[in-house]
């Protein structure tokens, strides 16, 4: 197991991955940090979230998404940035189950908010789909990225050479 955990290549495969997640989640948190109002209203359609906190999660959860985009992208912290994306990607599988069993029609509210989508990137099981793949991705990184490609690397490697 160990020289499965070890392989250099996973590094590599990583990073690509990484670069993915990081532009997907980089490129979900520009409309709503823009928009904070409209993706609120998105969040209340859920249906999940008591009323009082659905203002502190639509203005909290897209500054994590920019976080943990750029995070993955530059690669520091990255293991850390992949348990973030995990956690959220667990909530919105949840959230969208949740509309799913209310048979909510309604834009998911990734990419954009409910009224710019018109209709566009309806929730279905095709989104549970997308974001399950998203999580295993995520779940690759926590568990294979021992050493990334990046930021970390270099610092850690700098800091042997000054030891």
């Amino acid at each position: 197991m160990s020289r499965l955990l070890d392989w250099r290549g996973h590094a590599w495969i990583a990073l690509v991955i990484r670069l993915y997640l990081g532009g997907v989640f980089l490129l979900a948190c520009f409309h709503k940090i823009a928009h904070p109002a409209t993706f609120a209203l998105d969040v209340a359609t859920y249906q999940l979230l008591p009323l009082w906190a659905v203002n502190f999660f639509a203005l909290v959860l897209p500054w994590t998404e920019l976080l943990s985009g750029v995070m993955l992208i530059i690669g520091l912290r990255a293991r850390a940035a992949a348990l973030l994306v995990a956690l959220m990607m667990v909530s919105f599988i949840i959230a969208l189950g949740w509309a799913l069993h209310l048979n909510l029609h309604m834009s998911c509210g990734c990419f954009a908010s409910q009224a710019a989508a018109a209709g566009q990137d309806a929730i279905s099981w095709h989104t549970l789909v997308r974001d399950g793949s998203w999580l295993l991705l995520s779940l690759y990184v926590i568990v294979f990225d021992r050493n990334p490609v990046g930021l970390d690397r270099l610092f850690h490697r700098r800091s042997e050479e000054h030891a």
